[in-house]
């Protein structure tokens, strides 16, 4: 079993590395790929742990990028990727440290609003990861009793960017994210094979081929959001660009939106055989 997406808490999963290999060791998965946002912190160590799980640690990272383009939001998965990588650093650091600030804000704004919670009460829910979340806050707000879940009715209330049909969430702070493109290539510059990751989450399927051209190498077919519309429309932009095929549960532990297990949305054998060759062909470039 291969499952190519998946977090731990040094993002924002709610278990630590070696409980989420753990997990994937009783599921059956061999491959698991470890795809923090923003970071390859911790990789090196995960597979180490890997080996001794019999479960072959993927270094990956997920992306948090943007379409300046079409004005949508984008995830960049890239797999293979050499943690610690110059180009991975350069681009990603600025992005973890401006999500950090922007969670102080969201906090303290709460707090005059008169939620009961402390600035330290969520960083101890974040302890181990590399900066704060939105889920980290929702975890505090669960423990205090004003709300019964992560996301719902007051995640929106709090954290909605706003719409037509929508308001404003009264802590919502915007985060400027790095551009598609870029994220394709600091992947590429750091060894990765370059994959988008949920295209229809975000509608990201106009942009695939203009990013099939400027490397990117694969695209999320199975995915917990995804219906079958979409995996058809993500496997046939495969087929007509010569992009790899990928799925992966994208699991988040006590975090997830939609509650997928380790290994619940795989990658086929065929395509990860693909993923190897293409890996390997980087490699002589």
């Amino acid at each position: 079993m291969i499952d190519l997406h998946c977090h731990t808490k040094i993002s924002d999963c709610s278990y630590p590395t070696e409980e989420v290999i753990s997990m994937a060791q009783e599921k059956g998965v061999k491959h698991l790929a470890i795809t923090n946002h923003d970071t390859t912190y911790g990789l090196n160590e995960a597979v180490e742990i890997g080996k001794s799980h019999g479960v072959a640690i993927i270094p990956g990272i997920e992306v948090s990028a943007f379409d300046y383009t079409r004005g949508n939001r984008a995830h960049i998965l890239g797999l293979y990727v050499t943690p610690g990588h110059q180009a991975i650093t350069q681009l990603c650091q600025p992005l973890i440290e401006q999500r950090h600030r922007a969670s102080q804000i969201m906090v303290n704004t709460l707090i005059k609003a008169g939620y009961e919670i402390s600035w330290e009460e969520v960083e101890e829910l974040a302890a181990g990861g590399t900066g704060v979340y939105k889920q980290h806050i929702m975890h505090a707000l669960l423990k205090k009793g004003y709300t019964n879940s992560i996301y719902g009715t007051l995640y929106k209330k709090l954290f909605s960017k706003g719409s037509a049909d929508e308001e404003k969430g009264v802590a919502y702070v915007p985060i400027e994210y790095v551009p598609a493109e870029n994220a394709i290539q600091a992947i590429r510059d750091a060894g990765g094979i370059p994959i988008l990751a949920h295209p229809a989450q975000f509608n990201n399927f106009d942009a695939v081929e203009e990013w099939a051209k400027l490397g990117l190498e694969g695209i999320e077919v199975n995915h917990p959001l995804h219906n079958e519309h979409d995996r058809e429309k993500a496997f046939y932009l495969a087929e007509r660009l010569n992009l790899i095929q990928t799925g992966g549960s994208d699991f988040h532990g006590f975090y997830s939106d939609t509650q997928s297990e380790i290994g619940a949305f795989t990658t086929h054998q065929e395509e990860f055989e693909k993923l190897i060759v293409r890996k390997e062909r980087m490699m002589k470039i």
